[in-house]
């Protein structure tokens, strides 16, 4: 925007006596009372702001805009050309009002905002399993660090200990490679927690029908129940019937048990009432 003396230069040279912007103009002198008279009615219909759906957008009562008055100009000197037609272009182009100005934001917002749906994708799960054999049983158990349980690891060392207790071998035998999620297939693939699933249950089904019959699936630790058996924490030491997969039994993780010993005698408790399951068919 140019300063108000420089305006007055460029109306003196258009000979230009009197005019009214349509907006106001920054650093502007006040209007004189006599141009800023009301205007007759008009019928025509006041144009409205479209609201954006959704988002609350305050629209002030503004006085319809005020005519330009018309003056006639005779023809400026071929100078001044280039200045009428810039000072004409300024006061002829519409500006935003200022509710048309306070939308905008409104509707980027509204734009720019996530849907549900972007909102509840979420990262793909992250765990490492390992499917074991014990005698009758079979184990699918939570890694804690992400690779296989070595001799003298404190959570393999609980895990004979908890197999010893039920009455099985301690020395547990692995069944394929440790599941790794996600995968490392990397593309179109689904890699979310429902696609999480159908992939562990179906690798568990499969290696369960290359072994002989197992009497019970134990579940140690969150990623196994809920990769596996569809349970979450509130099903620790009980008992499940998962189709494809038959009888299991949802354990804590090696590492809670850990750092939470006094689990270990709801555990022990639940065990006591379950190793009747694999104890007769051992006794056959």
């Amino acid at each position: 925007m140019i300063s108000e003396l420089r305006r007055r230069a460029y109306l003196s040279a258009m000979q230009v006596a009197s005019w009214l912007p349509r907006v106001e103009l920054p650093f502007a002198a006040p209007s004189r009372p006599e141009l800023m008279a009301p205007p007759e009615p008009v019928s025509a219909p006041a144009p409205t702001v479209a609201e954006a759906p959704g988002a609350a957008v305050k629209v002030t009562e503004q006085a319809p805009p005020q005519p330009s008055a018309k003056v006639e100009t005779p023809s400026a000197p071929q100078g001044h050309s280039s200045a009428m037609a810039q000072v004409r272009a300024q006061i002829e182009t519409p500006k935003n009002t200022p509710a048309q100005r306070q939308a905008v934001p409104a509707d980027t917002a509204e734009a720019g905002q996530e849907s549900p749906a972007q909102v509840s994708a979420a990262a793909p799960p992250r765990f490492t399993l390992q499917l074991l054999r014990a005698g009758a049983c079979s184990v699918l158990v939570e890694l804690p660090n992400g690779e296989p349980l070595q001799g003298r690891d404190p959570a393999y060392l609980l895990l004979k200990d908890l197999l010893r207790a039920a009455g099985l071998p301690d020395t547990p035998q692995a069944i394929g490679e440790p599941v790794r999620w996600p995968l490392l297939v990397r593309g179109q693939m689904d890699q979310g927690p429902q696609a999480a699933l159908d992939f562990v249950q179906a690798f568990v089904a499969t290696r369960l029908e290359q072994q002989a019959p197992c009497s019970c699936l134990w579940l140690v630790g969150l990623p196994a129940m809920r990769f596996a058996g569809d349970v979450d924490s509130d099903y620790y030491n009980r008992e499940l019937q998962i189709e494809g997969l038959g009888a299991a039994w949802a354990l804590p993780g090696l590492e809670l048990l850990m750092e939470e010993p006094e689990r270990k005698r709801e555990l022990w408790q639940a065990m006591r009432r379950i190793r009747q399951r694999w104890m007769s068919l051992a006794n056959e």
